[in-house]
């Protein structure tokens, strides 16, 4: 009897976790059919880590999960739910990657400034396109392709001289990021601060118009990290 019930249990169990890997395929699907048919995003199948080891194979991959599969063809923008579902059926578990440089470039800073300069960009009614959060606390700003080779530029013309002293960089062609729900680099899943919406998504804002306020708290955000590390110089 009890062998029996165990038998059934474990068909259960079977089915059950086989119909959440159902679910799970489909729901990438679906968001990948979102992302190429309503937001004219192209896509791409990447890699996934567990334990520091990166699904691609590679032994010494230089950004484990977190970068596209080279074997693995792009689903383009206008593909549809079948085409998604081909695609991802091919590659089961891959993190959904959105191709930069394209559609959309991106201006990525620490999260906190993000997160201030969000809110502050809502208040004064500037146009926004989608946000997302990296685990890795970076906040992504969807803007006009063009921005990350004119970064530089922008923001010499705004009295800021360099980049990198503001943490704040550009993502455009030739670069990829991961795509909410996916995970990134086994560290969790990104996530939307602002999700994609019809207004936005297809006609992401011009770089220069969020660039000011975004320099300027990623520049307030590293002053007070700074002076917050240097006040705890010399304490036990």
């Amino acid at each position: 009897m009890g062998f029996t019930i165990g038998i059934g249990s474990s068909r259960g169990m079977r089915e059950i976790r086989s119909g959440a890997r159902r679910r799970g395929r489909a729901s990438e699907c679906t968001v990948v059919a979102e992302f190429t048919g309503l937001w004219g995003w192209d896509v791409v199948p990447g890699a996934r880590a567990a334990a520091g080891a990166c699904s691609c194979g590679l032994p010494d991959c230089p950004a484990p999960g977190a970068h596209p599969l080279d074997f693995a063809p792009e689903v383009p923008a206008g593909a549809r739910l079948d085409e998604a579902s081909e695609a991802w059926g091919r590659f089961p578990g891959a993190a959904v990657m959105l191709a930069a440089g394209r559609a959309f470039d991106v201006i990525e800073v620490a999260e906190p400034a993000g997160l201030r300069a969000l809110a502050r960009l809502e208040r004064m009614g500037l146009p926004l396109g989608p946000v997302a959060a990296t685990p890795q606390g970076r906040a992504q700003f969807f803007v006009a392709p063009g921005a990350a080779a004119e970064l530089p530029r922008l923001l010499y013309r705004m009295g800021w001289d360099d980049p990198s002293a503001l943490d704040l960089r550009g993502l455009g062609p030739g670069t990829y990021i991961t795509a909410p729900p996916s995970d990134r680099g086994g560290r969790g899943a990104v996530r939307w601060l602002r999700p994609p919406a019809l207004d936005s998504a297809t006609r992401p804002p011009a770089a220069r118009l969020l660039l000011g306020t975004l320099a300027y708290l990623a520049h307030r955000s590293r002053a007070q990290t700074t002076g917050l590390d240097r006040s705890h110089q010399g304490t036990v």
